[in-house]
């Protein structure tokens, strides 16, 4: 009987999702806003990194996300050179928050690499893309 039982919920499980993974197991989209800027950062000894070519620090309770999404530690990132979103802390300009960009997201273009940029482009929210004047 446990068998039986057993057997039919496996078999109602696998015509119910195909087979198939769900579709919700796909990454969601992450938002991101006017202040995100784009770059290349290569994590030092933390809080010490390279943003764009220059000496930048990580700010106090900087947010790493990696390309899933899921906060990271920078020491984790030591020695590796990563395409990012990124945002300053408006009063020390360290970077607050990064993002580990995946591939479709860094074919979003263009996307602003300075707050000049940003302060003189439009940005949709709901599309997350942007369009020079």
């Amino acid at each position: 009987m446990l068998r039986t039982s057993l057997f039919a919920l496996v078999v109602f499980f696998a015509s119910t999702v195909g087979g198939q993974p769900s579709g919700s197991l796909a990454p969601a989209q992450r938002m991101f806003t006017t202040a995100t800027l784009r770059g290349d950062i290569t994590f030092l000894t933390p809080p010490a990194i390279e943003l764009n070519g220059k000496s930048a620090l990580l700010s106090p309770g900087t947010r790493i996300r990696s390309h899933n999404n899921l906060i990271i530690l920078s020491g984790s990132l030591t020695g590796q050179r990563h395409k990012v979103h990124y945002t300053l802390n408006e009063i020390t300009s360290q970077v607050q928050d990064v993002w580990l960009l995946r591939p479709e997201e860094i074919a979003v273009t263009p996307w602003p690499e300075s707050t000049s940029q940003a302060q003189s482009w439009q940005f949709d929210s709901i599309s997350q893309r942007w369009s020079k004047p």
